[in-house]
C-alpha cells in the first residue's frame, strides 16, 4: 500500500548509519520479517527513483492523536552512500515521507523447534533484528555479525537484549575477532548436529559464501538479497539475478523485489 508517513525521530547509531522511525498505518504492522519499504525521498524528480530499505522494526505506541489511542510506526537502517540516503539523513521529527510498504517476500522461519543462525554484514542486520523478534519466541537464536570495522557493527546491544547469542567478526580486527564472518560462523557450525537453519542479509559475495557452507554441511538457508531497484513491485524487471536453472537456452530470472527479496539459497545460481 501507498501512505504518507510522518518521521518520528532520525538517529545517527554509527558514523555514516541511521535509524529512522516514522509512522505507519496499523495494516503494516503484519508485515513479514524480510519484506521492505519503498521510500521517496521528496515530490521533486532529483532524485527521481524511490529507495529500498529493509523492515528493520515495527510497533505501536500510545497516542492522543488517534481514535484508538494507538499509532503504528515502521523502522528502518540506512547508510549514507549517494545524493537520495544523504538527503534522507538531513530529515527531521515531522518531515514527511511518500511510502510503499510492505514489498517482496520475507523468511519463512521453518521448523520452531530447531536452532536459528543468523549472518548479517554491515546494513544486512536491519531485516535480522525484525526477524530475531519473532525467532527468539520459540527457541534459541544465534546471530553471527561482520563488517570492515566497528562502525559496520550495528545495533548489537539490542540483539542481546533480545536474548540473542552473539558473535562479532571485522575485518581489521577493530571489535570481535579479525576476520570474515563467515570463516567465523564455519568455525562455530563445524561438527554440530541437529536442526537448525540459516538465515542471512548482506553483500553479495558474504551470502555466496554462506550459501556454499550451508550446502556443504546440508543446513537449510535463507538469504536476502541486496539489489538496486526501481519500482520494487517487478514491473521493471531491473533487479533481476539468475536462478539455479538458468543455462543460456532457458533462461530462469528472477526478480529480487517480487520473488524475493528473500529466496532459499539453493534457489539461485551463485557464479
Amino acid at each position: 500500500m501507498q501512505f504518507k508517513s510522518m518521521v518520528l525521530s532520525n538517529l545517527e547509531v554509527s558514523p555514516g548509519y541511521f535509524r529512522m522511525r516514522m509512522t505507519a498505518p496499523p495494516a503494516v504492522i503484519g508485515a513479514t520479517p524480510g519484506q521492505f519499504v519503498m521510500v521517496r525521498i521528496n515530490d521533486s524528480i532529483d532524485p527521481l527513483l524511490r529507495r529500498p530499505f529493509g523492515i528493520f522494526d515495527l510497533g505501536t505506541f500510545d497516542t492522543e492523536f488517534t481514535d484508538c489511542g494507538r499509532q503504528s510506526y515502521l523502522e528502518i537502517l540506512f547508510r549514507v552512500v549517494g545524493k537520495g540516503t544523504a538527503m534522507l539523513s538531513r530529515f527531521h521529527r515531522g518531515d514527511h515521507l511518500d511510502i510503499l510498504a510492505p514489498l517482496g517476500k520475507g523468511f519463512i522461519p521453518g521448523d520452531p523447534s530447531g536452532e536459528k543462525i543468523l549472518v548479517g554484514g554491515g546494513i544486512g542486520l536491519a531485516p535480522l533484528y525484525f526477524l530475531a523478534k519473532e525467532l527468539v519466541k520459540s527457541g534459541k537464536v544465534r546471530l553471527f555479525a561482520g563488517g570492515r570495522s566497528k562502525e559496520d557493527i550495528l545495533c548489537i546491544t539490542e540483539f542481546e537484549r533480545l536474548g540473542v547469542e552473539t558473535y562479532v567478526a571485522t575485518d581489521d580486527g577493530t571489535l570481535g575477532e579479525n576476520g570474515l564472518v563467515t570463516e567465523v560462523m564455519e568455525r562455530r557450525l563445524e561438527g554440530r548436529s541437529g536442526d537448525r537453519t540459516i538465515f542471512a542479509c548482506g553483500p553479495h559475495p558474504m551470502l555466496r559464501a554462506v550459501a556454499t557452507i550451508a550446502q556443504r554441511l546440508q543446513v537449510p538457508c535463507q538469504v536476502s538479497m541486496e539489489a538496486y531497484m526501481a519500482c520494487g513491485v517487478g514491473a521493471c524487471l531491473g533487479c533481476v539475478m539468475k536462478g539455479c536453472n538458468h543455462t543460456e537456452s532457458t533462461p530462469d530470472y528472477r526478480c529480487v523485489c517480487k520473488d524475493g527479496p528473500v529466496f532459499d539459497s539453493l534457489e539461485l545460481q551463485w557464479d
